[in-house]
């Protein structure tokens, strides 16, 4: 099932996570199965964050591209609107492309 994500663009132009695992690199093209990751100050919700559209108001875009994804094994998270609406935890993703820096604020995404 096609969905979406905001992933940070690194320097190097490599891809990875936001705020859990930051460290790790996403290819393009190779399913990645999701792992558990407990981090202070964040609710721990295993799973690759995604949202059906690529619109996440509450979060800057500044140094982040969202990128289509292809997710399997995924439960649906309701959330506000203003937090993107439903969002998607997958237990496996495949990054498909990069689709385009939105600038400053997500919700520039239309």
């Amino acid at each position: 099932m096609i969905a979406y994500k905001l992933l940070r663009l690194r320097k190097d132009k490599t891809l990875g996570p936001l705020f859990i695992n930051c460290r790790q690199r996403i290819p393009v093209g190779t399913p990645l199965k999701a792992e558990a990751h407990r981090r202070k100050g964040y609710q721990f919700r295993p799973g690759w964050h995604c949202t059906w559209k690529p619109v996440a108001p509450h979060l800057s875009t500044k140094g982040r591209v969202w990128c289509k994804v292809d997710v399997e094994d995924y439960v649906q998270y309701a959330r506000p609107e203003s937090q993107g609406g439903t969002w998607v935890l997958a237990q496996q993703m495949t990054l498909l492309e990069v689709c385009h820096d939105v600038g400053e604020r997500s919700e520039a995404v239309a």
